[in-house]
């Protein structure tokens, strides 16, 4: 149920006009739920002059749009409304105009207490929005224009500077947005409208593009690098990598599809891996690192010792791990400090599954999420498996999609799982039994193609509802649906 001051703040909005009148007269401490109410209702001529009128240093998306004490809604995990986010922008460039002749007022005193806006941690799921809605990328562009209508606005004029606001952002980049956003965090090198990246997404972009970009970020504001689809290879990285080493703050790191030339060793290669692992231990802050679909068999232990600090999550799909990699893992100081691990498409049934038991029995206390897609465990892998993982006591997410098991394996499952109070989503493969005709072992892409019988996992799933409910269970997700789940950020565990 929403407060009575919530239903007050949401009465007082209903004549904008009004509001924003008596927007000089209410206490300021009634602004942070003003702000919420006018973002959720679309009051965005009230929400454009709070922006504008904004008394205190800092306006955080993250504090003000939260699952709050007067509403439970938390509009950080919706998409952000286009009207709403473009009267934010509004109000802010509003502030940025304020005449000099307010000096003397009230009104001046608040517009002038801004300093930072942060508009981070928006939703970005990776689909299709509504047209009513703002995405990741459609935000980026917005900040962007207003930082470089900004810097040409201010170079024809010669009155006072105004006080300039650090508006930090989560930019997204590809090739066809490269230029537009290098401007733009040119022209905030100068402006009074300082756009600082959080979390910086590149995809696609050609290495001498990233690099200009990373050279114009703020060292001290960047927590993310996410490079994706660039195929830079070891060479590549090479270049890139003592671009990134200087964020000192940086605490995660995401390099995606970047083995090349990696499978063919050679000496460049070798001195270039080498290069790659000497930059690596310099980040003192690292605590997140993914290097999905990169070739690290037999490499893990030379990668994970150059840093200095224990890692929290660790995303290794498609690394082709090698039994090896996963002793040391075990072995490693990594392995007691694990909050999410990624396993996904490494061959786990084989010699590998005694090094992943002994992997999971050393991260038990702090395993949060677990991912495990495509990873060939058939019942009887999982079943070895099972009295270690129901160690794992503070589980929350078990990610199981394109493994061959069948019914008695996934009920099996559900039932020794019970003990896991913390768990609360399970993404489980289709069974086999409810496939025609599969071959044995099943390839992992027949199983993602090949069609079911409809009826027979529909009384599978009507099965596993039942334990679920006899269990007391019904509040745990059990679901195919392997897009329907956002994977866990590690900034959110």
């Amino acid at each position: 149920m929403h407060t009575l001051v919530f239903l007050s703040m949401r009465q007082v909005l209903q004549c904008q006009s009004a509001a924003c009148q008596a927007l000089p007269l209410l206490p300021r401490e009634l602004f942070p739920l003003l702000f919420k109410v006018a973002f959720m209702d679309k009051k965005t001529v009230v929400l454009r002059e709070l922006v504008h009128t904004w008394p205190f240093p800092l306006l955080s998306f993250q504090q003000l749009l939260q699952e709050c004490a007067h509403c439970s809604r938390a509009l950080l995990q919706e998409r952000p409304s286009t009207e709403s986010m473009q009267a934010v922008i509004l109000g802010l460039t509003a502030r940025l105009h304020t005449a000099e002749g307010e000096a003397g007022t009230q009104s001046f005193c608040r517009k002038h207490a801004l300093r930072v806006l942060d508009m981070t941690g928006l939703l970005d799921d990776g689909v299709e929005q509504d047209p009513g809605t703002m995405s990741m990328w459609d935000c980026t562009a917005a900040v962007a224009r207003t930082c470089i209508a900004q810097q040409q606005g201010r170079s024809s004029e010669h009155g006072p500077a105004p006080v300039p606001v650090e508006v930090r952002v989560d930019l997204r980049v590809n090739r066809a947005s490269y230029a537009f956003l290098r401007e733009a965090l040119r022209s905030s090198l100068g402006s009074p409208l300082r756009l600082c990246c959080r979390d910086l997404r590149a995809e696609d972009l050609p290495m001498r593009n990233t690099v200009a970009l990373l050279q114009l970020l703020d060292a001290g504001c960047l927590r993310r690098v996410d490079l994706r689809f660039n195929n830079l290879g070891l060479r590549g990285l090479s270049v890139i990598i003592p671009h990134v080493a200087r964020f000192q703050h940086l605490a995660s790191l995401r390099l995606h599809y970047v083995h090349g030339d990696s499978r063919q060793p050679s000496v460049d290669g070798e001195d270039n891996f080498r290069y790659f692992l000497a930059q690596m231990g310099r980040f003192t802050c690292l605590r997140e690192l993914s290097m999905g679909s990169s070739l690290l068999s037999g490499r893990l232990d030379q990668l994970l010792s150059t840093l200095q600090s224990p890692l929290e999550s660790l995303e290794l799909a498609f690394c082709a791990l090698m039994p090896e990699d996963l002793q040391f893992l075990a072995r490693s100081s990594h392995a007691a400090h694990l909050k999410k691990l990624d396993l996904s498409g490494n061959d786990l049934s084989g010699s590998q599954l005694t090094p992943f038991q002994g992997l999971l029995q050393a991260a038990r206390a702090t395993l949060l999420h677990l991912e495990l897609t495509e990873c060939q465990l058939a019942d009887t892998q999982l079943l070895a498996t099972l009295p270690t993982l129901t160690q794992c006591a503070s589980l929350r997410y078990l990610g199981l999609y394109g493994n061959p098991l069948s019914i008695a394996g996934l009920k099996e499952l559900l039932r020794d799982s019970v003990v896991q109070a913390e768990l609360r989503t399970v993404v489980h493969p289709f069974p086999v039994d409810c496939y025609e005709g599969l071959p044995w072992p099943p390839p992992a892409s027949v199983l993602l193609e090949a069609s079911i019988n409809e009826e027979k996992f529909a009384r599978v799933e009507a099965e596993l509802h039942q334990l679920l409910l006899a269990s007391g269970r019904a509040h745990v997700l059990w679901t195919t649906d392997i897009y329907g789940r956002l994977a866990a950020d590690y900034f959110s565990l």
